[in-house]
């Protein structure tokens, strides 16, 4: 139980209840406070995590301009206001370029610098996430998560008032359970500060995955575990804890904490029920762990040596001075239940229907003529009319399927090569075999929002948000609006990527 709180305090800050005649409202950083282990990093894109939290939640830059803005919650202690971020990025894409620390420490995140890996954009920094791939609703309010592709990261490497070498710490996350993959490292918490692998114990942060490399839980996976450097730890055993069951809810609160020769993992369906303890007792059984060497950097997407291959969705999460109580993290648990995390449409544009046949033509001007199309496994645009020969037309005429990662989304199956869908990789699109894999699945998905010249729709990738189909040169890849590569072009982008959908030639 909190110290001098009594069970009923305890419930009245998770849920906002009446106390001696008071209505109390709380966050998750009310509730370890008053556990005694306050938070000394608090981020959340999604809403304040103080219940008098009203200052900068996050800011996005859009790419027209390169202007950036904060977003704020509706109301203090609320959710974001999403609305502002809609009107700030309309006919263009943004992404998000800090995420504030809401606990008055300073530890913002910001685009992770390269380190022992370089990421892909300019200089070897990672990406930034696009600001709209994760939208939510909490208590029905619209809000946007942190959708990290492989690639993208956060980092501060001056962090101040986190835990160093063996001090005490707890963290949460809630997470995107349902997305994941087995890249080196999707993880949130304390990490190297000079983004490099300084060695065994030198990190304590939340990982969530399936990959096996270093260790893992029961059955095939994700699973919530430690990273703790030179391994992914799910209990004492250097390998294995079979009592850290695979999990994918679709709103994941998952923790870490540690202190002296004691470390816990806990988690449990951020949506309703409680916490389960995975694993609580002693630091892993392999040398470097027991004491701790924590350096106290943090770290949002990436592997503490800048590792840039994980993905996964990140909604809010804190760290906090002192190893936090189970009554403490449970009535944390409580008030996450509370927000009412659900999800919320990932296809904003005009709808496409399941089961027609349609075709896609370019609106960039002199080129509306032309229609996505295939020749052999390339995707491109061709010229295509009623006179057109009937393989020309078959060609250029795709099936709607229901998202193969994600029904809220599109894949486009070839009329002429059935079984064979548009698929990114390297980001050109391909129109390849589905082969059933959950990667080809990802990158078979496409989602919509009315096009960004206010013709017809864009088709963003699923799993990388801030790219869209885009012509350059009359070939198709997944775009971003003034990435690194050529067909990433700001000149003509708007129309580039919009799409007029119309009834199929075949």
């Amino acid at each position: 139980m909190l110290s001098g709180w009594s069970r009923e305090q305890v419930w009245a800050l998770a849920w906002g209840l009446v106390v001696n005649g008071s209505l109390v409202f709380a966050g998750p950083c009310d509730i370890y406070s008053a556990g005694g282990t306050p938070c000394v990093a608090a981020h959340g894109t999604t809403r304040a995590l103080y219940s008098s939290y009203s200052g900068a939640l996050y800011q996005v830059k859009r790419a027209s301009d390169g202007a950036t803005t904060d977003i704020t919650p509706l109301s203090a202690g609320g959710v974001a206001n999403a609305a502002a971020q809609d009107k700030f990025c309309a006919s263009t894409t943004c992404v998000i370029s800090v995420i504030y620390d809401q606990s008055g420490h300073g530890n913002h995140l910001t685009q992770a610098p390269p380190g022992a890996f370089k990421g892909p954009d300019v200089n070897g920094f990672d990406n930034l996430a696009s600001a709209i791939g994760a939208p939510v609703t909490l208590n029905g309010q619209k809000a946007y998560g942190v959708f990290i592709s492989p690639g993208t990261g956060y980092r501060n490497n001056n962090a101040k008032n986190t835990a160093v070498r063996d001090e005490p710490e707890g963290m949460y996350a809630v997470l995107d359970g349902t997305h994941y993959n087995g890249g080196c490292c999707f993880d949130y918490g304390n990490a190297e500060t000079s983004s490099t692998d300084t060695g065994n114990g030198h990190m304590e942060a939340i990982y969530f995955g399936d990959n096996t490399v270093w260790g893992s839980g029961a059955g095939s996976g994700p699973w919530v575990m430690a990273d703790l450097e030179n391994g992914l730890f799910s209990g004492r055993n250097v390998k294995q804890n079979t009592g850290d069951p695979s999990i994918n809810y679709r709103f994941l609160s998952s923790i870490v904490k540690g202190e002296p020769n004691q470390w816990a993992l806990r988690g449990g369906n951020a949506a309703s029920g409680s916490l389960s303890t995975f694993y609580s007792g002693p630091r892993p059984n392999a040398s470097g762990y027991n004491p701790m060497s924590k350096e106290g950097a943090i770290i949002l997407g990436i592997g503490g040596d800048n590792s840039v291959g994980g993905q996964g969705t990140f909604y809010e999460g804190v760290m906090t001075s002192g190893y936090p109580s189970d009554a403490t993290e449970n009535a944390v648990q409580a008030n996450i239940v509370a927000a009412r995390y659900a999800v919320a449409p990932l296809s904003t544009g005009p709808a496409l229907s399941v089961g027609s046949s349609i075709s896609l033509r370019v609106t960039t001007p002199s080129y509306t003529d032309r229609y996505i199309a295939h020749t052999g496994s390339t995707v491109n645009t061709q010229v295509v009319s009623s006179s057109s020969s009937s393989s020309l037309k078959q060609q250029a005429t795709w099936k709607v399927h229901a998202g193969l990662a994600n029904s809220e989304c599109y894949s486009f199956e070839s009329v002429d090569s059935p079984g064979s869908f548009i698929r990114h990789y390297n980001f050109a699109l391909l129109l390849n075999a589905n082969d059933g894999t959950k990667i080809f699945g990802e990158d078979a998905t496409f989602c919509t929002q009315p096009g960004l010249n206010g013709q017809g729709d864009t088709l963003r990738s699923w799993s990388y948000p801030t790219r869209s189909f885009r012509h350059f040169n009359n070939v198709l890849y997944v775009a971003s609006n003034g990435g690194v590569h050529d067909f990433d072009a700001t000149a003509s982008f708007n129309n580039d990527v919009s799409w007029v959908v119309g009834a199929g030639f075949a």
